[in-house]
């Protein structure tokens, strides 16, 4: 099996991945991300507290990229400082449209460097950047929901 069969097995693994598409019980941000060429459509739930991103989820439909991309997203920046996520976030958004290829730059990036590729397939590049510009929304802007239960 090569390298792409490998992403490709891993893209379609994190879209049907149901562990981070819920709602959170308690969050601090919210956010809706919408790609309006496509469809795509997501909510962001963030719990940040003391600059720290708790726990992150997210609801929503959309092809297999946006929602895998959301999937590894939520997996990697669980548990990172907000500036870190922000960074990450610049960082995966400049991979997808080849402006870092850095292989050594990219690393931190984990199982998010699987979109890679994508970049040929210039249609679907927003479909994979959907989730990572709306967290860097909700995080620059600071979008907060108050101590909010949606229950």
């Amino acid at each position: 099996m090569n390298l792409e069969n490998i992403y490709t097995e891993l893209i379609l693994e994190h879209s049907r991945n149901k562990n981070n598409r819920r709602d959170l019980e308690k969050y601090t941000h919210k956010e809706l991300g919408h790609n309006p060429s496509c469809g795509d459509e997501i909510t962001l739930q963030l719990d940040v507290e003391d600059d720290v991103i708790k726990d992150i989820s997210y609801t929503g439909h959309g092809c297999a990229i946006s929602q895998a991309s959301t999937s590894i997203m939520c997996d990697i920046v669980k548990g990172m400082k907000v500036k870190e996520a922000i960074e990450l976030a610049d960082k995966f958004i400049g991979m997808v449209k080849g402006e870092i290829t850095d292989e050594d730059e990219l690393e931190d990036l984990e199982d998010a460097v699987a979109f890679e590729n994508i970049r040929n397939l210039p249609a679907r590049v927003k479909c994979a950047v959907l989730s990572w510009y709306t967290l860097k929304d909700i995080l620059v802007n600071d979008k907060k929901e108050g101590s909010f239960n949606p229950n």
